[in-house]
C-alpha cells in the first residue's frame, strides 16, 4: 500500500509538540502550496524554527525533509495523474494540443514570475561585479550545471576571464583558488544542494564575491550569497529538471549578459566580432 502522509500526519498529531501541530494543520490545509517551498520557508510560514519542521519529519519516520516532499507528492498524486511527476497543470488524459498549449502557458508565467521578482538594483550591481572582477566562475551541480555550461557559452564570446567545469570535485577545487577579485556565479533551482552550497561557501570564505541564481530567497545558499537573483517556476520533487525552471534563469542569464554587453559595448562589440570570426571558418 502506497505512504498515505495525510492519514500518517493524523495518527501522529496526538504526539507533536505545538510547534510540530502548527506544520501539521498548514499541511493538511495547504498540502500543495507546501509541496514547492523549501524547509525555511515552511518553518517561517508557520511561524516555527527550520528543527521543528525537521523534528516533525522524523516524528513522520522519514528521513529528512526532501523525503517528507516525495512522500507529499506520491500522496497527491494518488489519483492517478501525471500532476506530481511531470507537471502540475498536465492531466493524463490531456491531448496533444493541449499539452502544447498548457507547456507555453507554464513557460510564460515563469517568464513573468521572474520579471515580477527581479531587482533593477540587484543587476546592475551583479553587472559591476562582473566588470571589475579578476576572474569569473560559473558553478552548479547536477542539471543547474548545465546553466553554469550555457553562462560561459554566453560569456566566452566576450570575456577572456570566464571559467566553468562540470566535476564537482573540480569545482571545490576551482571555489578554493578563488580570491577577494574574483567572481563566483552559482545556479541552484532549490538553494538546499549541499555540493553547491559548499562550493559558494569556499568560494565566500576566500572573500571572492558571490551571486546566486535561485528560486529561493530564504534557502541555506543565499547565505553565502552577496547577490541573490530569483527566477520563477514551480517545480516539484519528481520534477527535477524542469523545462519552465531552466527557461526562467536562462531569462535572467540573458538579462546580464545583454545589460553587460550594452554598458560596456565598445570592448564587447569588439570581441563578440574576434570569437565569431575565429570560428567562421567551421562553418559551411
Amino acid at each position: 500500500m502506497p505512504y498515505d502522509i495525510f492519514a500518517k500526519i493524523k495518527d501522529c498529531y496526538k504526539v507533536f509538540t505545538k510547534a510540530e501541530r502548527r506544520v501539521a494543520d498548514f499541511i493538511l490545509e495547504s498540502p500543495r502550496e507546501a509541496l514547492y517551498m523549501t524547509i525555511t520557508d515552511l518553518a517561517s510560514r508557520c511561524g516555527v524554527g527550520d528543527t521543528s519542521v525537521f523534528r516533525f519529519c522524523k516524528t513522520l519516520n522519514l528521513n529528512g525533509y526532501q523525503d517528507f516532499k516525495m512522500t507529499l507528492a506520491q500522496s497527491l498524486s494518488g489519483n492517478g495523474t501525471v500532476g506530481m511527476t511531470l507537471s502540475e497543470e498536465i492531466d493524463i488524459s490531456d491531448s496533444t494540443e493541449e499539452v502544447c498549449r498548457k507547456l507555453l502557458n507554464i513557460d510564460i508565467s515563469a517568464l513573468n514570475q521572474t520579471l515580477d521578482m527581479m531587482n533593477k538594483d540587484d543587476i546592475q550591481r551583479a553587472v559591476d561585479m562582473i566588470k571589475n572582477a579578476r576572474m569569473i566562475h560559473f558553478f552548479g551541480v547536477g542539471s543547474s550545471n548545465i546553466m553554469a555550461q550555457e553562462a560561459i557559452n554566453k560569456f566566452a564570446r566576450i570575456l577572456p576571464n570566464v571559467a566553468c567545469v562540470q566535476d564537482t570535485h573540480m569545482q571545490y577545487m576551482a571555489a578554493a583558488l578563488l580570491g577577494e577579485p574574483d567572481l563566483a556565479i552559482a545556479f541552484s533551482y532549490s538553494g538546499s544542494t549541499k555540493d553547491i552550497i559548499e562550493i559558494v561557501k569556499r568560494a565566500k570564505e576566500n572573500k571572492a564575491k558571490t551571486i546566486c541564481i535561485t528560486r529561493y530567497a530564504e534557502s541555506p545558499l543565499t547565505a553565502y550569497a552577496d547577490i541573490v537573483l530569483l527566477c520563477g517556476a514551480n517545480e516539484g520533487p519528481f520534477q527535477g529538471g524542469s523545462l519552465s525552471a531552466r527557461v526562467a534563469q536562462l531569462y535572467l542569464l540573458d538579462v546580464l549578459y545583454t545589460e553587460y554587453f550594452k554598458q560596456n559595448y565598445a570592448i564587447c562589440d569588439y570581441n563578440k566580432k574576434r570569437t565569431t570570426q575565429s570560428v567562421a571558418s567551421r562553418l559551411l
